[in-house]
């Protein structure tokens, strides 16, 4: 098993040889930019992470949920960050973060698998192509066999999937189960009655099956190995990475906590690894879609629909919050229940594709986000 220690301890050398021996194509890159996506599974509460305390109707919707004065680190008078964030406020002062309220894909509907398909597919539908929209955008990157891709992680996710040959690096040991999987497990056997009925017995058991500090699962080396093969000359230039258990129904307030600072770990992992090329970087978190505006009955929040993109990096033209806020008042939610998505993550994405990355914008249009004519590339977002 490749622990942390000893992929630190790892010489140049010895990973240049590595991949050597993993077939990467030494060949040139079609750019010296760098991005890193990481994928937030099972529906990141925006609201809780980027806090609109000054709104009324924010405290009328979340009474016992809103974050106290003690969580929250105010950036504008109006929006706080999460204190268990708190770790990436070097970034927002140093003009390297930015955050994008109401934000989602084009999916309106509340299903995980289907939400986390279509935003890997990067079509108008779930399963609306059997690849994904980040292996096409390598494509038009790549004129070449170079593997400009990689994945973090045991399984390579749609997202990368496709004609573009990619990297992959993973930790020898399993991930522990978290509740994203037993999820996915309930409904494949959800026929099975005796299946059914011991999944049952142990997700109403009284040990919770995620606690309020959840196991890093690999995370932070994973976020260690990222920015090491970002970091050369030789290496990939664009890399994926899940965080999952962010399907928050109850306990959120603890749950969230030690996610949150996981995540922020993660990012400052990334920022330190990457050294100078920090500066031609963009790293982007998002997750399938939002939650519902108001806290529900069980100390949580249910599925939604407008969420949270979250940018960092010395490319990001940061310091800011933008896009459109619509409010949280009765009138202005969706379907009366959640935050109502403004901010399309497909505009971001090209954004940072076009923008960043130098890819085709024709390309763009008509591969790798068919039909999303309508969804201009963000603006404002990249330093120039």
């Amino acid at each position: 098993m490749l622990n942390r220690r000893l992929f630190l301890q790892m010489s140049g050398a010895s990973l240049a040889a590595t991949l050597a021996a993993s077939g990467v194509a030494f060949a040139g890159a079609p750019t010296d930019s760098r991005f890193v996506f990481i994928f937030l599974r099972g529906g990141l509460d925006g609201l809780h992470a980027l806090i609109p305390y000054a709104d009324s109707d924010f405290q009328r919707l979340r009474p016992r949920l809103a974050p106290g004065a003690e969580d929250r680190l105010d950036l504008d008078g109006y929006f706080a960050l999460h204190a268990a964030l708190g770790g990436l406020m070097p970034l927002w002062q140093a003009g390297e973060l930015a955050l994008i309220p109401a934000a989602t894909t084009r999916y309106r509907n509340r299903s995980h698998f289907d939400g986390q398909n279509l935003l890997e597919n990067g079509t108008a539908r779930p399963f609306g192509a059997r690849d994904g929209w980040l292996s096409r955008a390598i494509l038009g990157l790549n004129a070449g066999d170079r593997r400009l891709g990689l994945t973090l992680g045991p399984s390579l996710p749609l997202i990368l999937q496709g004609g573009a040959p990619v990297q992959a690096w993973t930790n020898a040991q399993l991930p522990d189960l978290d509740e994203d999987f037993l999820t996915r497990l309930a409904i494949v056997y959800r026929d099975d009655p005796l299946f059914a009925t011991a999944l049952g017995n142990a997700a109403n058991s009284p040990e919770p099956m995620m606690g309020a500090n959840p196991p890093d699962n690999g995370f932070l080396l994973s976020a260690t190995a990222a920015a090491d093969l970002l970091s050369r000359a030789e290496g990939p230039r664009i890399a994926v990475m899940d965080l999952n258990g962010w399907d928050t129904h109850a306990n959120q307030t603890g749950r969230l906590r030690g996610l949150m600072n996981l995540l922020a770990q993660g990012i400052l992992t990334l920022r330190e690894g990457l050294g100078a090329e920090w500066s031609r970087t963009v790293v982007m978190v998002a997750s399938e879609f939002g939650r519902t505006a108001a806290e529900n009955g069980a100390g949580g929040t249910d599925h939604g629909t407008g969420g949270l993109a979250l940018l960092a990096g010395g490319a990001v033209r940061g310091g800011r919050i933008l896009g459109d806020w619509p409010g949280l008042s009765p009138t202005a939610l969706n379907d009366e229940r959640d935050v109502r998505a403004v901010n399309a993550y497909e505009a971001i994405f090209k954004s940072v594709l076009i923008g960043h990355l130098g890819l085709d914008p024709g390309y763009a249009e008509r591969v790798v986000f068919p039909d999303s004519g309508g969804l201009e590339p963000f603006t404002g977002l990249l330093r120039v």
